[in-house]
C-alpha cells in the first residue's frame, strides 16, 4: 500500500456504523469533536483518521478499532502474526492489529509519521499502555510532557488528558494497548486544546 491508498473499506465502514446508529454527520462529528466536513472526508476515503480519532469513532459507534479497520472477529486463534504496518493516506497514522479482536483490551501496532500531529487532547474512560519500538515519542499527560525512547513505556488512566506525537525525524512506531470502556463520559474530549 502506498501513501495515497486508504485502509480498504474504512470510509464505507465508518458511514455504515454512523447510519446504523441513526446519527447525522453533524451529530456523529460532535460526539468525537470533529467537524462534519472532516468526518465526511473520512467516510469518502479522502482522509485517514489518526489513532485518537479512530478510537473516538469506535467509542461513538459502540464498536472496536479492529471492527472499523475491517478485521475479522470470528476467529478463536489467540495468535496474531506480524507483518508490515501499512501507512495511511495523506501522511496519516498506520495501524496493524496486534491482539485478538472483540476483547475488552485492544492491542495495535501503530506508526506515526513525523509531520502528523493531533491537536486534540483526548479524555475518555479506560486505560492505555504504550511501548515505543522505534523513534522518540512525545506524550503529553495533563500538564506534563514526557519524551519516550525505544524500550520506554507508559501506562495511564485515559481520563488524564493525553496527546501522542512523534518527536523524531523519522516518526515513531509503538505498541498501543487500550481498554474500550463504554460510558457516557467516553464522548468527552477537549477539542479546543492548544496545539502541542
Amino acid at each position: 500500500m502506498t501513501d495515497d491508498q486508504e485502509v480498504e473499506g474504512l470510509g464505507t465502514r465508518l458511514r455504515e456504523h454512523r447510519l446504523a446508529g441513526r446519527l447525522t454527520l453533524e451529530a456523529a462529528a460532535a460526539r468525537v469533536g470533529l467537524s462534519p466536513a472532516y468526518l465526511s472526508r473520512l467516510e469518502s476515503g479522502h482522509r485517514q483518521p489518526s489513532l485518537p480519532v479512530l478510537l473516538g469513532l469506535a467509542r461513538a459507534y459502540g464498536t472496536s478499532v479492529s471492527g472499523l479497520l475491517g478485521e475479522q472477529t470470528g476467529t478463536a486463534d489467540p495468535v496474531t502474526r506480524g507483518g508490515a504496518i501499512e501507512p495511511g493516506r495523506a501522511g496519516g497514522w498506520g495501524y496493524r492489529r496486534a491482539g485478538a479482536p472483540g476483547r475488552a483490551m485492544q492491542a495495535l501496532r501503530v506508526q506515526v509519521p513525523p509531520s502528523v500531529q493531533d491537536a486534540v487532547v483526548r479524555v475518555h474512560p479506560g486505560e492505555e499502555w504504550l511501548y515505543v519500538t522505534k523513534g522518540r515519542m512525545r506524550l503529553t499527560l495533563g500538564e506534563s510532557v514526557h519524551l519516550l525512547d525505544v524500550g520506554d513505556s507508559a501506562h495511564f488512566d485515559s481520563l488524564t488528558p493525553h496527546c501522542i506525537a512523534a518527536d523524531s525525524p523519522d516518526g515513531i512506531e509503538l505498541i498501543f494497548v487500550h481498554t474500550l470502556l463504554q460510558s457516557p463520559a467516553g464522548e468527552l474530549c477537549l477539542g479546543d486544546a492548544p496545539r502541542i
